[in-house]
């Protein structure tokens, strides 16, 4: 167990809006290297399907099936056992709201850094922006890994390898952990 880790977390819901995926990511916050991953799928769940609902099962990833009531417990009790006090996502607020179970963790936004000028270089000086600095459109994963270098990525929504996709633009963006924005 170790203080200096966090969690990249990423869910795909149901049509309903219920949690259908969870893909979690512990990560050394000093090498912000994988040191584990866990993917969970919400059985109940997965039979009302979701806009992603194809992307649930890819090759070689080890799926943890379990009730949607299940889920909470278990990703708390992951988590906890990696020490981990911090979670990051993109547009943090909707993973925070399908995992209302962990509300006690610290949740950060890696998007209110990676859409903003003045935090990514790699938004292009013709890039329409906010007074703000923010990124008018254009600001999901998909484009942020573009601009910072990735020009074929797709995103292909799984919560686990989009979980993976946004450590990357952490990665990439090159701020400190406790830069990101507590939600």
């Amino acid at each position: 167990m170790s203080e200096n880790r966090f969690a990249v977390i990423d869910t795909e819901t149901t049509w309903s809006g219920a949690l259908m995926t969870a893909g979690v990511v512990i990560v050394d916050e000093k090498s912000l290297e994988i040191i584990d991953s866990k993917y969970y799928i919400a059985v109940d769940a997965l039979r009302e399907g979701g806009l992603y609902s194809y992307e649930v099962h890819r090759k070689g990833i080890e799926e943890n099936n379990l009730a949607g009531a299940d889920i909470g417990p278990e990703i708390h009790r992951y988590l906890s056992l990696h020490g981990v006090k911090t979670i990051l996502a993109y547009n943090a607020g909707f993973d925070r709201n399908c995992l209302s179970f962990l509300r006690s963790y610290r949740w950060c936004d890696i998007m209110r850094l990676a859409a903003y000028r003045q935090f990514n270089s790699a938004i292009p000086a013709d890039a329409e922006c906010c007074k703000t600095g923010k990124l008018k459109r254009g600001y999901g994963v998909e484009n942020i890994l573009k601009m910072l270098g990735k020009e074929n990525y797709m995103e292909i929504h799984n919560a686990l390898t989009d979980a993976i996709d946004e450590l990357e633009i952490v990665r990439l963006l090159g701020h400190p952990v406790d830069m990101y924005p507590e939600i």
